[in-house]
């Protein structure tokens, strides 16, 4: 690329902290460099036009996990590692709160629940006999009782009468929370540049190579934020997750009013003002969902299609506005990884589908190892 001497010495020049991804991890990180290190030129690198994996995609749940998660966890975690778990997601979403402001998030705490499909017997009777046991093991992180059973409000079809309420949930419009982050990123003179590939890098005595695809530049410390794009990087503890998601166009009368998971949260859905916005469905094809292409399949976006209209608005005329997908980052383990790679390389990666929960708490933690 013919760069210009102004453009190569405002941007890449004196390069002291450059990361890789403009989503929540990554911009959370710039923020806590720049308190660290208030004169320091930090640059992020982002290779779409907007943050390309899940940050400005999810379903804008803050939440932590619901009854039938936290025991499917336990099932290969020690309760501690699940308390710690949880603890760190709760952790995050309140330094989320606290970076940005409920009014920058439109925070809306309507709560949260878990509704168990009619055929799903033997699981909803495991949630509900679990519930005490689940608030005792978490009463330490909430300081009282989080989950409930309520009866089903809204006439919901084909699903059991009983559902699990969790009144710590809440809502957020992701969009609104990532221009209020970035705004905050540029207000901090952190330097975002859309449209920009990583390629590669290399060790260069003291400082990183960067290798972009028209041209490379050096920086004394170099940091992946790139969550469901970063198998390469760990040595495939990262997969890729796809999650499809649909909108409806407006809905008169719209009475529905929370956050919502369905079958073990495979499925979630959300008022949003008064459309429905409905996602999941990777459990229906674990293979081809673990992809990083932003398309969506004919399957997938049917059953969601048929779920709406057999549980979740059977008497409600809809239609759809809109479908897009996300990339999640996932893995064996739910535990974030936030490590050295090298002498000057990092990585914060792997939010197991709560990136809005723990997001901010890794690009804290990342930087602060950085």
């Amino acid at each position: 690329m013919n760069l210009s001497f102004w453009e190569y010495n405002s941007w890449f020049s004196k390069v002291d902290f450059t990361i890789v991804g403009s989503g929540i991890v990554g911009l959370h990180c710039a923020l806590r460099l720049r308190e660290k290190h208030p004169d320091a030129k930090i640059i992020i690198l982002e290779k779409g036009m907007l943050p390309e994996g899940a940050s400005t995609k999810n379903a804008g749940f803050a939440c932590f996990g619901s009854i039938s998660e936290i025991l499917d966890d336990l099932n290969t975690q020690t309760e501690q590692e699940v308390v710690n778990l949880i603890s760190r997601r709760w952790e995050g979403l309140n330094l989320l709160r606290s970076n940005l402001g409920d009014e920058s998030l439109d925070f809306k705490n309507y709560g949260g629940y878990e509704l168990f499909l009619s055929k799903d017997k033997s699981l909803y009777s495991n949630c509900i006999e679990n519930i005490n046991y689940i608030n005792k093991l978490i009463e330490s992180v909430f300081k009282k009782e989080v989950f409930s059973i309520k009866k089903d409000q809204y006439h919901f079809k084909n699903i059991e009468e009983q559902t699990i309420y969790n009144s710590f949930e809440s809502q957020i419009d992701t969009g609104k929370m990532m221009q209020a982050l970035l705004k905050k990123a540029h207000s901090k003179n952190i330097l975002i540049l859309n449209n920009q590939s990583v390629t590669n890098h290399a060790e260069c005595n003291s400082l990183i190579e960067v290798e972009l695809t028209d041209f490379t530049f050096k920086t004394k410390k170099l940091i992946y934020t790139t969550n469901g794009f970063a198998s390469k990087l760990t040595n495939n503890q990262v997969q890729p997750a796809r999650a499809q998601v649909l909108i409806t166009k407006p809905i008169k009368d719209l009475k529905i009013k929370g956050t919502f998971h369905l079958d073990q949260g495979y499925y979630y859905f959300r008022n949003i003002e008064n459309r429905i916005l409905f996602g999941g469905g990777r459990n229906l094809d674990f293979e081809g969902e673990t992809t990083t292409s932003l398309e969506q399949t004919t399957f997938i976006q049917n059953k969601l299609e048929q779920l709406l209209k057999d549980v979740i608005l059977p008497e409600t005329p809809f239609e759809i506005e809109h479908r897009w997908s996300g990339i999640m980052g996932v893995g064996s383990s739910k535990k974030p990884i936030i490590e050295q790679l090298s002498n000057n390389v990092y990585c914060g990666v792997r939010l197991g589908g709560m990136g809005i929960a723990i997001g901010s708490l890794v690009g804290k933690e990342l930087a602060d190892i950085t």
